[in-house]
């Protein structure tokens, strides 16, 4: 079905003008203009359920998140196939320079700090089971298991006994520069198919990595995300930063097995396992590896 026909749907008999929106690398997005008012249409890719994507948990994770006016207005969800409407964000996605200001690292602190303490999302989400799935689906799918899995795993198998169990919280775990909106002096979150509950700290780290905060930096969004800054939560940071890219790069693997877009998923993958590797080359992050992270 087309873009047009999909949005007839939502509108029949009004007039639309659709324009394709670029940046994603998983679904349709489209910009639709219906008289003086600007919509986002959302067309899932295909096969994204083996990524981990429930569509009417990311519609649900989107509601609870406009309610706190972090995410854009839903409009409609098209049944059965998942497709998601919202209000367009007026605004600019924030340069990644911007993001690590002071004074708008508070305020992606403050904003995280809303989105974990608010409604539960009804999914899960574990960093840990994730690389497994990918990896099982990725070979389903073909798609051989990189070199650099087995190595990987075990530092991840050794965070996730640092870690322990700890409490779950709704969390984004997409946390790319391309998905955060500056509008009307706020910061707004867009794209929330892989919210659900979690560790508040892979958020954290996802955001961290993704931006390539300092170390300086990380402790200005602690600070500002706890109210002071704690030894434990720069360890635990630390240790999931490691998590985000491992998450990041067998993204990149199974999708080499999904997906029909026109991406180098395998550059993907190696420039993420390329960074956790050097994550892991920090002899701090050797040093809280070896001493544990408590939660």
């Amino acid at each position: 079905m087309q873009p047009e026909d999909i949005a007839a749907r939502v509108w029949p008999g009004r007039e639309l003008d659709l324009e394709p929106l670029g940046g994603g690398i998983t679904n349709r997005n489209f910009k639709v203009k219906v008289g003086d008012e600007a919509f986002v249409l959302r067309i899932g890719g295909k096969d994204t359920s083996f990524l981990g994507i429930d569509r009417e948990a990311e519609h649900a994770a989107t509601l609870a998140a406009a309610a706190l006016g972090i995410a854009p207005e839903v409009v409609a969800f098209l049944e059965p196939e998942g497709y998601l409407v919202t209000r367009f964000i007026e605004g600019r996605v924030l340069p990644v320079d911007e993001v690590r200001r002071p004074e708008m690292l508070r305020q992606v602190a403050q904003t995280l700090r809303r989105v974990h303490d608010g409604s539960p999302f009804p999914t899960n989400f574990d960093s840990f089971r994730v690389v497994e799935t990918y990896l099982a689906i990725a070979r389903e799918r073909g798609v051989q298991a990189p070199p650099e899995y087995e190595r990987t795993k075990q530092t991840a198998n050794a965070i996730e006994r640092a870690r322990g169990d700890q409490p779950r919280h709704p969390c984004h775990n997409d946390l790319l520069n391309a998905n955060f909106i500056a509008a009307d002096g706020d910061v707004r979150i867009v794209d929330w198919e892989y919210a659900g509950m979690g560790d508040r700290f892979f958020d954290l780290a996802n955001f961290s990595i993704n931006h390539e905060l300092s170390d300086a930096e990380n402790e200005e969004l602690l600070t500002a995300y706890f109210g002071e800054l704690r030894l434990q939560d720069l360890a635990a940071l630390r240790l999931m930063r490691f998590m985000s890219d491992f998450r990041e790069a067998m993204w990149g693997v199974v999708q080499q097995g999904l997906s029909e877009l026109d991406f180098d998923f395998a550059g993907y993958a190696d420039e993420h396992f390329e960074r956790l590797e050097r994550t892991a080359a920090d002899p701090a992050f050797r040093e809280t590896l070896g001493a544990g992270a408590p939660g």
